[in-house]
């Protein structure tokens, strides 16, 4: 059964509703990026932080998997699929995938602020000011915030490297080090770009689907039938 690595971006999640992480005005659900993603933000002012991700948490809670996040849950039927995603949400799960590496961390789960390793499923719940972790240290949302290394970006590589297919959706790739991935893929394997707006052009290599998450990964289905049946 041949490996297909798949990376997800906002892009893939847009469709169930949950917005994109940073848009054009650099707000993020109205509030300024830096204020609830960014671990200063979190020194600066923690209850806001935790409010913010509460509702991001309700917001989930409330969404559904799209027909793009069931598709790739399909596809395990055909490959040894593995998602290396960079959202913060479980759609994938939902869905029905079985192998999901979440790159920025996951909003239905918390840690301790001062043990990254000591981490709780806290589901849709709240984290409330003053909740603490079983080391006494204060609760915080387990999410990968600016100013913080990505501690999963070592084994992403390493999923990319052993890869036989790269496919690549709803993400602009022009942010790192999420963005740097692609440069681990073999020089053999094929590359797909599901993306309605592609920051790179189509060439040997990388085969772009300029569509949106869902449209795109059924074209990219109807393309790897076709493989299947030359």
């Amino acid at each position: 059964m041949k490996h297909l690595v798949v990376l997800t971006g906002a892009g893939m999640s847009a469709e169930s509703g949950i917005r994109t992480f940073r848009d054009h005005d650099g707000l993020w659900e109205n509030y300024p990026v830096q204020e609830v993603a960014s671990i200063e933000g979190w020194y600066k002012n923690p209850e806001l932080m935790l409010r913010f991700y509460n509702e991001r948490r309700l917001q989930l809670r409330d969404a559904s998997p799209n027909e793009g996040h069931k598709t790739l849950a399909c596809l395990e039927n055909i490959f040894n699929v593995q998602i290396i995603t960079q959202n913060i949400d479980d759609l994938h799960e939902r869905a029905g995938s079985n192998h999901v590496l979440h790159l920025h961390g996951e909003l239905t789960k918390a840690r301790s602020e001062k043990n990254d390793n000591l981490i709780v499923d806290i589901g849709y719940n709240p984290i409330r000011p003053g909740d603490k972790a079983s080391d006494g240290a204060r609760l915080r949302p387990h999410i990968v915030w600016f100013g913080e290394a990505v501690p999963n970006i070592g084994p992403a590589a390493q999923m990319v490297e052993k890869a036989d297919m790269l496919l690549i959706i709803g993400t602009s790739l022009v942010v790192y080090p999420a963005a740097g991935l692609i440069h681990y893929a073999r020089p053999d394997i094929p590359v797909y770009l599901v993306d309605p707006h592609p920051a790179i052009t189509s060439n040997n290599k990388i085969h772009i689907i300029a569509d949106k998450a869902v449209a795109g990964l059924t074209r990219f289905e109807e393309i790897i039938a076709k493989s299947y049946q030359e």
